[in-house]
């Protein structure tokens, strides 16, 4: 597998649309290929910035989760967030490398994956090509540092089915799935960085392991890609946390 993580300019918020940053700095793409792109600069091209100093944090982030816990749960500034049927730390908020304002989530990374890949496929004449939102989150409990993770993704089967088929030995499988997409994301964030790179973008060649779609996925296929979390392996701190309704509405999932 090859990673290229691609530079770019400087974008502030509503400066440049999606596809003009794209087009400027993305000179190829060849079959079979997958575009990753950093959920912070899709925010900024849609201009999701809030003014630093006409909210705080902990207000924005009760606006905008689906669901959240209240500081008295909360250690180091964070506060537990459901978005999107993600469970992400301060509903995905940033502040890095951005001028004195918050950073939201994108609106409807779903849309603007599949839009993505329709781009990509007229303007590079392909039609085998994936795209991956991607952000970078906690690890899971008990590991330090951060981890990318995908939001959104477009032209590929994200998560492989194991379950049914055997292992080495001839045992059958019978859960098991290989997320994809998710691992894509995350070996996609650490060549691009998360410090002062300017590498928002990344191109994934070489991943005969992937299979590639000429189709958005179905609802069915982005619903795989998710879990709900009173069977989720961390069930019982998810469900026993005192959960706040927050003012988002993206989740289908009840905690």
């Amino acid at each position: 597998m090859n990673i290229e993580a691609i530079k770019t300019r400087l974008v502030r918020a509503g400066e440049f649309s999606l596809e003009q940053i794209i087009a400027e700095h993305v000179l190829q793409i060849k079959e079979d290929s997958i575009l990753v792109i950093s959920s912070k600069i899709i925010a900024l091209c849609q201009n999701r910035t809030i003014d630093k100093q006409s909210i705080t944090k902990t207000e924005l982030i009760k606006q905008q989760a689906d669901y959240y816990t209240p500081d008295d749960f909360n250690k180091y500034g964070f506060n537990f967030s459901i978005v999107n049927n993600t469970f992400i730390p301060s509903a995905g908020i940033d502040e890095s490398n951005v001028d004195d304002v918050f950073v939201l989530w994108p609106e409807n990374p779903q849309a603007v994956a599949n839009e993505v890949r329709t781009f990509l496929c007229k303007k590079y004449n392909v039609n085998r090509v994936g795209v991956i939102i991607t952000d970078s989150t906690c690890m899971p409990p008990m590991r330090a540092g951060t981890i990318g993770i995908m939001l959104a993704h477009s032209g590929f089967v994200a998560v492989k089915q194991l379950a049914g088929t055997k292992d080495l030995f001839g045992r059958t499988f019978e859960v098991s799935k290989s997320a994809i997409g998710g691992g894509l994301a995350a070996a996609a964030n650490v060549v691009m960085g998360e410090g002062t790179e300017q590498t928002p973008l990344a191109l994934i060649s070489n991943v005969p392991f992937v299979t590639f779609q000429t189709q958005n996925p179905t609802p069915k296929e982005i619903e795989a890609t998710y879990i709900s979390p009173e069977i989720d392996l961390y069930a019982p701190f998810i469900m026993s946390a005192p959960w706040q309704k927050g003012g988002g509405g993206t989740s289908n999932i009840v905690v």
